[in-house]
């Protein structure tokens, strides 16, 4: 593997584990697609560090369990502005 895409990965890892980010933000963070982002952190991040791997892979699968909440508020909020 080549290094600069081994940095990305442990950066990309960091970064979700610090901030809580889902593969969306972080993919917007780091202006590289969401598919790049779920690659590094799934395939490529369980072949460099496997410890990290698991902490990135327990902060996705909340992220997972949260994600009918946050469309849940999204939807609110929408219709909250249209009857302005």
């Amino acid at each position: 593997m080549k290094d600069y895409i081994e940095e990305r990965v442990l950066e990309l890892a960091d970064y979700i584990i610090e901030t809580g980010a889902t593969v969306r933000a972080t993919a917007k963070k780091f202006r590289v697609s969401k598919s790049t982002v779920h690659k590094d952190i799934t395939e490529r991040l369980l072949e460099i560090n496997p410890g990290l791997a698991a902490q990135v892979k327990a902060v996705l699968d909340n992220n997972k369990a949260e994600r009918h909440i946050r469309g849940g508020m999204a939807t609110k909020e929408k219709y909250q502005h249209h009857e302005d």
